[in-house]
């Protein structure tokens, strides 16, 4: 075949190509919607929050949705506290890039929040572990509500000495702290530095690590050096006077939970074996520097395939053993959820619009009656 037929043919193929990709994802947006328009009055009322449009914390409407029921393998709890995360601000905002999973066009899912604590209701008839009455925490997505039905292997007991508020800021937090340390090859007599030690995922991971019996170091802002000390941190650095990637002294892991170095200015102060962990963004909210460090985290995970492995990734997962761990620790007194403020499910909106500022320390929960 002569190449200017090739070259025609392949022009025509990727046009067509381009033709059919911009239909299809014409179609699957005006697919993309809910039931918010359609929903019937619920038989069985309950109280939730939920989002029907993606936007800014207006779109979170407090109503009456159906109650759930437990499945074979499920427990029915009635909420106490749940918590937010960065990603449940992101889901509501909606950009693009979540939208290919959450729905084009509207939130093909509409309950808001992920994380919470509460008391065991009912359970299904292939639930052994668990029986009415006991406390309980863990994850479920539409979680600010008054009932979830949840998987019994997404649960764990929630110990006596921790409150539901405390108990419902654990779930995402408490496990991407504890599975980042994990992936830094964390033991016992380490230097470890946490960067962004004063968010939801920092005060996890500043305690997790010393309940490790490691020596940590704690970055955070000169209003949260106070609050670092009293969670444990052997030594703190206030990053508005000082950087830590510049001081002589050198950590065997970086719990890096801000991403706001160069990779060579964080190499720098690892020691021979050294592992930085990348953590993400932490907790804090969406930022205008949000793509900016995912960017920067995702360059340094691919640039980390081709060196020495300095650089380590990981997606948090729910894991219901990770789970009971923390809850070991908590009921040892080794972890204590540092929850700044909370807000009563009818102020689930101011909540959001506070914790999207960026500031807040630890967690921010909302409390369930």
């Amino acid at each position: 075949m002569k190449p200017k037929r090739i070259l025609k043919w392949t022009a025509v193929t990727i046009l067509l190509a381009l033709i059919l990709s911009i239909f299809a994802g014409f179609i699957a947006y005006w697919r993309s919607t809910n039931d918010c328009d359609r929903a019937a009055a619920a038989t069985n009322p309950m109280k939730a929050i939920r989002y029907c449009e993606y936007g800014s914390p207006d779109v979170l409407k407090f109503e009456d949705v159906e109650k759930p029921m437990p499945k074979d393998d499920e427990l029915l709890v009635r909420v106490r506290a749940a918590s937010l995360n960065f990603i449940d601000a992101g889901l509501v905002r909606g950009p693009w890039v979540l939208r290919l999973l959450a729905g084009l066009r509207k939130p093909e899912f509409t309950g808001f929040g992920e994380d919470f604590a509460g008391v065991v209701e009912a359970v299904g008839k292939n639930v052994t572990e668990f029986k009415p009455g006991d406390e309980v925490f863990g994850g479920k997505r539409g979680s600010v509500a008054q009932y979830v039905c949840v998987r019994k292997d997404r649960v764990a007991p929630k110990p006596a000495n921790v409150t539901f508020e405390q108990a419902g800021a654990v779930k995402h937090a408490g496990l991407t702290a504890l599975q980042g340390l994990r992936t830094g090859k964390i033991h016992a007599g380490q230097k470890v530095l946490i960067n962004g030690a004063s968010g939801g995922v920092g005060t996890f991971a500043l305690q997790i690590a010393k309940a490790f019996d490691t020596e940590v170091t704690a970055v955070c802002s000169t209003r949260n050096v106070e609050m670092a000390r009293s969670l444990g941190a052997d030594h703190v650095i206030d990053y508005t006077k000082e950087d830590f990637t510049k001081r002589e002294e050198r950590y065997d892991l970086l719990f890096d939970n801000v991403s706001n170095h160069s990779m060579a200015e964080r190499r720098r102060i690892l020691n021979p074996d050294g592992i930085c962990v990348l953590a993400g963004i932490g907790s804090a909210g969406p930022t205008q520097e949000l793509l900016g460090r995912i960017v920067r985290g995702l360059g340094a995970g691919l640039w980390s395939r081709f060196t020495d492995h300095k650089f380590a990734q990981y997606t948090t997962r729910m894991d219901q053993a990770d789970l009971k761990f923390l809850s070991d620790l908590m009921a040892q007194g080794k972890v204590k959820p540092f929850v700044e403020k909370t807000y009563p499910i009818t102020e689930t909106a101011e909540a959001l619009r506070y914790f999207e500022q960026g500031h807040a320390r630890g967690k921010i929960v909302i409390t369930v009656e």
